[in-house]
């Protein structure tokens, strides 16, 4: 009930139906927070494409120059020399056979699975637990690679993944509420701008139909597409 009467309260107060400029839709949703925890500022893309159509899906990595506020916790897939490197970067879990083991059991408390080349064949054995729950290691989004000190760092820095869902429209939480307006737009920024520079070939027309920022628990508000450019 709590939820509702202050969402009724913000909408109420807040007009959805107008297109804000950036900084001034993260002001408002700074000053209408209402939980007791951190929220996050959330932005959803929606896309004109066609998510029946495989060449228009959209996925990706992207850093966002202020980092997420999230604290990532890293598994790193791999042998020898690449797991001292791993720890050496601040990796939370690295393993081999005992890690795979690890996860066939169900013990799955990380949030990011970073894996070398040839520990595909390895990773295939538990690809049916990890791909359902987004955690299967990938080349596009830089989770497999020889360059593992590079990809930890990414990755605790404030590294985004994203893809479009079947309605077309891309999610992503791009900071917390308790950054600064400026950061925050900083942030929305970056992610808006690699979005834009993955427009598939195949795609027509306007590629970007609108976005709409929010906070974990606030209202929507529509944000003006030219200044974000």
């Amino acid at each position: 009930m709590k939820r509702t009467k202050n969402n009724k309260k913000l909408v109420e107060k807040v007009d959805t139906s107008k297109v804000y400029d950036p900084i001034e839709a993260i002001k408002i949703l700074k000053e209408n927070s209402y939980t007791k925890f951190e929220e996050a500022l959330e932005v959803a893309i929606n896309l004109g494409i066609d998510s029946n159509k495989t060449d228009q899906n959209i996925r990706g990595v992207t850093s966002l120059p202020k980092g997420t506020g999230k604290t990532i916790k890293v598994a790193v897939l791999a042998k020898g020399d690449k797991q001292n490197e791993a720890k050496e970067a601040g990796a939370d879990i690295v393993g081999e056979a005992d890690l795979i083991d690890s996860i066939t059991s169900g013990k799955i408390n990380f949030d990011l699975m970073i894996a070398t080349p040839d520990m595909m064949s390895s990773i295939g054995k538990v690809a049916k637990i990890l791909g359902p729950k987004g955690l299967m290691p990938n080349p596009k989004l830089g989770t497999v690679t020889q360059e593992i000190k590079n990809a930890v760092e990414n990755a605790k820095s404030g590294q985004v993944q994203y893809k479009n869902d079947k309605a077309g429209i891309v999610h992503a939480g791009i900071g917390k509420m308790n950054f600064d307006e400026n950061d925050l737009l900083e942030n929305l920024k970056a992610f808006f701008t690699s979005i834009n520079k993955s427009k598939p070939d195949s795609v027509k027309g306007s590629f970007i139909k609108k976005v709409t920022i929010a906070s974990t628990m606030g209202v929507g508000l529509k944000v003006n597409l030219t200044s974000l450019r």
